[in-house]
């Protein structure tokens, strides 16, 4: 099992949910942490209660869709924490509504925070993972990355994309004889609070995929799972294993059929994202 004592760690969209869960996991475990997110009064928040924590936090306002702003912040944290050893792509967006309801600058902003962003983090964390010889790379991706999902085709998109990013670099880490550079990919359902508050399958859909109950529950899979014992693929709930099963063995034309009688056609009905938000970071 890895122990994170004395690593240094960066996560993006860390001032709240999600991200903000896995700063305190990862402060209590004796890491340094630096967070990168789009509003100041939650990262300030978030900054004086990690420091409470007996953490050693930096804070800076990015918006990690700016490759120039990524790379400048990125040299800093270098520079704060001496080097990165975990980074987190927690930053997120999403839109909901049918692909051709909404102008596709909005579709073109989800991917640009959920995928597009992650090119420029890991273009400048990683070579320094592969001269070092190690690291760890956590890219949050979804339950939509495994199963398509109406009303968030983009969303699911991105997250696809981010499975297959993960995975790829993976291979070429293993590939180039770097073994101790690590890759995760994180899948969560749906969460009752947050980003995807009032998003819901229906009675069965719910029973074989309950909703994950706080972000604390997710940050719990991301250090004990993914970064202590290096789970390559973590899902939550355990049964999205069973969509996978489903995908591979039966036959493409049953599954939209399948997936509408778990209530995924209307899943976002109710969807009203994090209040008083634009729907970003997880």
């Amino acid at each position: 099992m890895t122990q994170l004592r004395g690593k240094k760690a960066l996560v993006t969209g860390g001032a709240m949910g999600i991200g903000l869960a896995t700063c305190k996991r990862l402060v209590k475990e004796g890491c340094d942490v630096t967070i990168w997110d789009m509003n100041e009064e939650a990262m300030a928040d978030a900054k004086k209660e990690l420091e409470t924590l007996g953490g050693k936090v930096f804070a800076y306002k990015c918006d990690v869709t700016d490759k120039n702003r990524v790379f400048d912040l990125a040299d800093q944290a270098t520079k704060d924490m001496g080097q990165v050893d975990i980074l987190i792509n927690n930053a997120g967006y999403v839109r909901t509504g049918r692909f051709c309801d909404r102008p596709v600058e909005d579709w073109e902003r989800e991917t640009d925070v959920n995928l597009t962003s992650m090119y420029y983090t890991i273009y400048k964390f990683l070579p320094g993972m592969y001269e070092r010889n190690s690291g760890h790379i956590v890219n949050i991706s979804s339950a939509a990355g495994l199963v398509g999902v109406a009303d968030l085709a983009v969303y699911a998109a991105t997250k696809w994309a981010v499975y297959g990013l993960t995975e790829s670099l993976r291979l070429e880490a293993v590939r180039d004889k770097k073994y101790k550079v690590k890759f995760s990919s994180i899948h969560p359902h749906f969460l009752k609070h947050g980003m995807f508050e009032g998003g819901k399958l229906n009675f069965l859909g719910e029973l074989l995929y309950p909703r994950v109950k706080s972000h604390d529950v997710i940050a719990k899979d991301i250090v004990e799972k993914a970064l202590k014992k290096n789970r390559h693929v973590v899902k939550h709930p355990k049964t999205l294993h069973i969509s996978v099963l489903m995908r591979g063995l039966l036959p493409p034309f049953l599954l939209p059929f399948l997936e509408l009688l778990f209530g995924m056609g209307k899943g976002m009905n109710k969807w009203v994202g994090r209040p008083g938000s634009d729907h970003a970071a997880k």
